[in-house]
Protein backbone atom coordinates (compact mmCIF):
# COMPACT_ATOMS: atom_id res chain seq x y z
CA UNK A 1 0.00 0.00 0.00
CA UNK A 2 1.29 3.76 -1.08
CA UNK A 3 1.57 6.12 1.70
CA UNK A 4 -0.96 8.54 1.79
CA UNK A 5 0.17 12.43 1.14
CA UNK A 6 0.67 14.57 3.97
CA UNK A 7 -0.95 18.77 3.17
CA UNK A 8 0.33 21.26 5.75
CA UNK A 9 -1.86 24.12 5.57
CA UNK A 10 -1.08 27.66 6.68
CA UNK A 11 -3.27 30.66 7.20
CA UNK A 12 -3.52 33.96 9.45
CA UNK A 13 -6.96 33.75 11.64
CA UNK A 14 -9.85 34.87 10.15
CA UNK A 15 -8.90 33.65 6.69
CA UNK A 16 -11.80 31.07 6.46
CA UNK A 17 -9.08 28.20 6.07
CA UNK A 18 -11.94 26.36 8.31
CA UNK A 19 -14.46 27.07 6.09
CA UNK A 20 -12.73 25.49 3.18
CA UNK A 21 -11.13 22.52 4.57
CA UNK A 22 -14.56 21.48 6.05
CA UNK A 23 -16.03 21.40 2.62
CA UNK A 24 -12.79 19.57 0.98
CA UNK A 25 -13.02 16.95 3.66
CA UNK A 26 -16.59 16.73 2.83
CA UNK A 27 -15.72 15.96 -0.72
CA UNK A 28 -12.77 13.79 -0.43
CA UNK A 29 -13.05 10.60 1.51
CA UNK A 30 -9.30 9.61 1.41
CA UNK A 31 -8.47 12.94 3.48
CA UNK A 32 -7.97 13.18 7.46
CA UNK A 33 -8.06 16.18 9.48
CA UNK A 34 -5.31 15.83 11.77
CA UNK A 35 -6.48 17.19 14.94
CA UNK A 36 -4.65 20.22 16.64
CA UNK A 37 -3.43 19.99 20.74
CA UNK A 38 -3.80 23.53 22.25
CA UNK A 39 -4.26 24.85 25.84
CA UNK A 40 -6.89 27.89 24.74
CA UNK A 41 -10.30 27.36 26.49
CA UNK A 42 -12.78 26.31 23.77
CA UNK A 43 -14.71 29.08 21.75
CA UNK A 44 -18.61 28.57 22.08
CA UNK A 45 -19.68 25.65 20.01
CA UNK A 46 -16.42 23.76 19.86
CA UNK A 47 -15.63 20.40 21.27
CA UNK A 48 -13.28 18.66 22.33
CA UNK A 49 -11.35 16.08 20.05
CA UNK A 50 -13.25 17.64 17.00
CA UNK A 51 -11.66 21.10 16.83
CA UNK A 52 -9.07 20.70 18.87
CA UNK A 53 -7.65 17.71 21.31
CA UNK A 54 -7.80 20.89 24.61
CA UNK A 55 -5.30 20.05 27.47
CA UNK A 56 -3.91 21.95 30.38
CA UNK A 57 -0.14 23.45 30.32
CA UNK A 58 1.02 20.77 32.42
CA UNK A 59 -0.39 17.72 29.92
CA UNK A 60 0.89 19.59 26.75
CA UNK A 61 4.18 19.99 28.32
CA UNK A 62 4.33 16.08 29.18
CA UNK A 63 3.44 15.45 25.38
CA UNK A 64 6.41 17.51 24.58
CA UNK A 65 8.91 15.68 26.78
CA UNK A 66 7.71 12.87 25.25
CA UNK A 67 7.90 13.45 21.77
CA UNK A 68 4.27 12.89 20.71
CA UNK A 69 3.72 16.23 18.59
CA UNK A 70 5.09 16.61 15.34
CA UNK A 71 5.31 20.21 15.81
CA UNK A 72 4.30 22.78 18.49
CA UNK A 73 4.79 26.75 19.28
CA UNK A 74 3.30 28.64 22.12
CA UNK A 75 0.81 32.14 20.86
CA UNK A 76 -1.49 34.57 22.75
CA UNK A 77 0.23 32.56 26.08
CA UNK A 78 -0.77 29.26 25.00
CA UNK A 79 0.59 25.94 23.13
CA UNK A 80 -0.34 24.51 19.89
CA UNK A 81 -0.01 21.39 18.45
CA UNK A 82 -0.28 18.53 16.28
CA UNK A 83 -0.36 14.98 17.72
CA UNK A 84 2.46 12.47 16.37
CA UNK A 85 1.05 9.08 16.03
CA UNK A 86 -2.50 10.01 14.61
CA UNK A 87 -0.78 11.43 11.56
CA UNK A 88 1.84 8.56 11.42
CA UNK A 89 -0.78 5.77 11.74
CA UNK A 90 -2.98 7.32 9.27
CA UNK A 91 -0.47 7.90 6.40
CA UNK A 92 1.04 4.80 6.79
CA UNK A 93 -2.31 3.09 6.26
CA UNK A 94 -2.88 5.14 3.01
CA UNK A 95 -4.67 8.07 3.96
CA UNK A 96 -3.89 11.95 2.89
CA UNK A 97 -3.69 13.63 5.98
CA UNK A 98 -4.28 18.08 6.27
CA UNK A 99 -2.34 19.31 9.10
CA UNK A 100 -3.91 23.04 9.46
CA UNK A 101 -0.91 24.55 11.80
CA UNK A 102 1.03 27.99 11.67
CA UNK A 103 3.84 28.66 9.62
CA UNK A 104 6.70 27.75 12.47
CA UNK A 105 5.10 24.69 13.05
CA UNK A 106 4.67 24.22 9.25
CA UNK A 107 8.53 24.75 8.84
CA UNK A 108 9.24 21.79 11.59
CA UNK A 109 7.02 19.59 10.07
CA UNK A 110 8.47 20.34 6.86
CA UNK A 111 12.05 19.56 8.08
CA UNK A 112 10.44 15.92 9.20
CA UNK A 113 8.70 15.08 5.99
CA UNK A 114 10.31 16.33 3.68
CA UNK A 115 7.14 15.74 0.55
CA UNK A 116 5.24 17.35 2.15
CA UNK A 117 2.63 19.71 0.02
CA UNK A 118 3.09 23.20 1.65
CA UNK A 119 -0.52 25.29 1.21
CA UNK A 120 -0.91 28.77 2.59
CA UNK A 121 -4.17 30.32 1.80
CA UNK A 122 -3.64 34.56 2.36
CA UNK A 123 -6.87 36.79 2.67
CA UNK A 124 -7.77 39.47 0.05
CA UNK A 125 -5.56 41.79 2.04
CA UNK A 126 -4.97 42.88 5.64
CA UNK A 127 -7.64 45.41 5.73
CA UNK A 128 -10.44 42.26 4.54
CA UNK A 129 -8.58 40.19 7.65
CA UNK A 130 -9.32 42.53 9.70
CA UNK A 131 -13.05 42.94 9.38
CA UNK A 132 -13.39 39.01 9.19
CA UNK A 133 -11.71 39.29 12.52
CA UNK A 134 -13.74 42.17 13.95
CA UNK A 135 -16.83 40.15 12.91
CA UNK A 136 -16.32 36.88 14.44
CA UNK A 137 -16.72 38.87 18.06
CA UNK A 138 -15.01 36.26 19.89
CA UNK A 139 -11.61 38.17 21.01
CA UNK A 140 -11.24 41.36 22.30
CA UNK A 141 -9.72 44.53 20.56
CA UNK A 142 -6.40 44.25 21.74
CA UNK A 143 -5.96 40.52 20.98
CA UNK A 144 -7.29 41.34 17.35
CA UNK A 145 -4.53 43.97 16.91
CA UNK A 146 -2.40 41.11 18.15
CA UNK A 147 -3.53 38.71 15.44
CA UNK A 148 -3.21 41.43 12.60
CA UNK A 149 0.30 41.79 13.86
CA UNK A 150 1.13 37.99 14.06
CA UNK A 151 -0.70 37.68 10.29
CA UNK A 152 1.46 40.45 8.58
CA UNK A 153 4.33 37.70 9.87
CA UNK A 154 2.78 34.69 8.54
CA UNK A 155 2.15 36.43 5.64
CA UNK A 156 5.24 36.97 4.68
CA UNK A 157 6.36 33.32 5.69
CA UNK A 158 3.77 32.38 2.34
CA UNK A 159 6.77 32.75 0.01
CA UNK A 160 8.07 28.87 1.72
CA UNK A 161 5.36 27.34 0.50
CA UNK A 162 4.46 25.16 -3.15
CA UNK A 163 0.74 26.56 -3.44
CA UNK A 164 -0.51 30.20 -2.30
CA UNK A 165 -4.07 31.21 -3.17
CA UNK A 166 -6.42 33.56 -1.71
CA UNK A 167 -9.94 33.33 -0.24
CA UNK A 168 -11.50 36.07 -1.73
CA UNK A 169 -14.75 33.88 -2.55
CA UNK A 170 -15.32 30.80 -1.21
CA UNK A 171 -16.45 28.43 -4.33
CA UNK A 172 -13.29 29.69 -6.06
CA UNK A 173 -11.00 28.69 -3.21
CA UNK A 174 -12.25 25.70 -2.06
CA UNK A 175 -12.02 24.93 -6.46
CA UNK A 176 -8.55 25.97 -5.88
CA UNK A 177 -7.30 23.66 -2.99
CA UNK A 178 -8.76 20.68 -5.05
CA UNK A 179 -6.95 20.94 -7.94
CA UNK A 180 -3.83 21.63 -5.87
CA UNK A 181 -4.59 17.79 -4.33
CA UNK A 182 -5.38 16.95 -7.61
CA UNK A 183 -1.90 18.43 -8.78
CA UNK A 184 -0.17 16.67 -5.84
CA UNK A 185 -1.24 13.16 -7.61
CA UNK A 186 0.42 13.77 -10.51
CA UNK A 187 4.06 14.33 -10.29
CA UNK A 188 6.88 12.48 -11.61
CA UNK A 189 7.36 11.48 -8.27
CA UNK A 190 4.34 9.82 -7.03
CA UNK A 191 3.42 8.28 -10.82
CA UNK A 192 6.93 7.28 -11.94
CA UNK A 193 6.19 3.08 -11.79
CA UNK A 194 3.38 3.87 -14.17
CA UNK A 195 5.76 4.96 -16.94
CA UNK A 196 7.03 1.25 -16.49
CA UNK A 197 3.35 -0.35 -16.04
CA UNK A 198 2.37 1.51 -19.38
CA UNK A 199 5.95 0.37 -21.11
CA UNK A 200 5.19 -3.28 -20.18
CA UNK A 201 1.85 -3.20 -21.39
CA UNK A 202 2.10 -3.66 -24.93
Amino acid sequence: MNSGVLYVVSAPAGCGKGTILQTVLKNNDNLYYSVSATTRNPRPGEIDGVNYCFHTKEEFKKLINNNDVLEYAEFCDNYYGTPRKPVEEKLSEGYDVILEIETNGAMQVKKNFSDAVMIFILPPSVGELRRRLNKRGTESAEIIEKRLGEAVREIKCAKNYDYIMINAELEKAITDFEAIITASKLTNIKNSNKIEEVLNNA
